[in-house]
C-alpha cells in the first residue's frame, strides 16, 4: 500500500503527466500540487476527486487503498448512462480530455449553436406557416409566389 503521495507521482509517471500538466488539467496550485507529491499535506476530499480524474484512477486508490487503480469504467457507463450513438460517445470522450477552462469554452461553443439553431428553426417554422392569414392575404402570396416579374 502506498501513501496518496506516492500514488499520485506513480498515476503521472502512468500517464506521462508532469506537474504542470496535473496542475493544468485540475486547476490545483502549483503550491499544493507540490506539498501533496511531497507528502507535506494530504489533499481534501474535492481535491483527490480532481487529480483521480486527471490521472484516470480510482480515488480510493489513490488514497492508499487496497482496491484496484483503474478507474470505473467511464466508457461503459457513458454508453449505458449518456451515449445513443458513436458521435455522443467521441464528444464526451473528448471533452474529458479538455482542462476546465476548454470545457467551459466547448460547453458555450454548444450552448450558441443551440441558441442559433432554435432561431433558425424559428424563422423555418414561421415562414412555413400562415400565422392565422385570410384566404385573401393567402391569395395574395400565391400570386407574388407565381409571378416572375417580381423575381427579377
Amino acid at each position: 500500500m502506498g501513501t496518496t503521495s506516492q500514488r499520485i507521482l506513480e498515476g503521472m509517471e502512468l500517464r506521462s503527466y508532469k506537474q504542470a500538466d496535473l496542475v493544468e488539467k485540475t486547476g490545483i496550485s502549483k503550491g499544493a500540487l507540490s506539498s501533496y507529491i511531497a507528502g507535506r499535506y494530504v489533499p481534501k476530499q474535492n481535491n483527490i476527486y480532481l487529480i483521480a480524474k486527471a490521472l484516470d484512477v480510482n480515488e480510493a486508490w489513490l488514497m492508499g487503498a487496497d482496491v484496484p487503480m483503474e478507474r470505473q469504467d467511464s466508457t461503459a457507463l457513458s454508453n449505458k448512462f449518456y451515449c445513443n450513438t458513436e458521435k455522443e460517445k467521441s464528444l464526451i470522450q473528448s471533452y474529458r480530455k479538455l482542462n476546465s477552462s476548454n470545457q467551459d469554452k466547448g460547453l458555450s461553443y454548444i450552448e450558441n449553436l443551440l441558441t442559433t439553431q432554435r432561431m433558425e428553426d424559428e424563422v423555418f417554422l414561421n415562414a412555413a406557416h400562415d400565422l392565422g392569414a385570410t384566404p385573401e392575404q393567402k391569395q395574395h402570396a400565391d400570386d407574388i409566389m407565381q409571378d416572375d416579374s417580381e423575381w427579377e
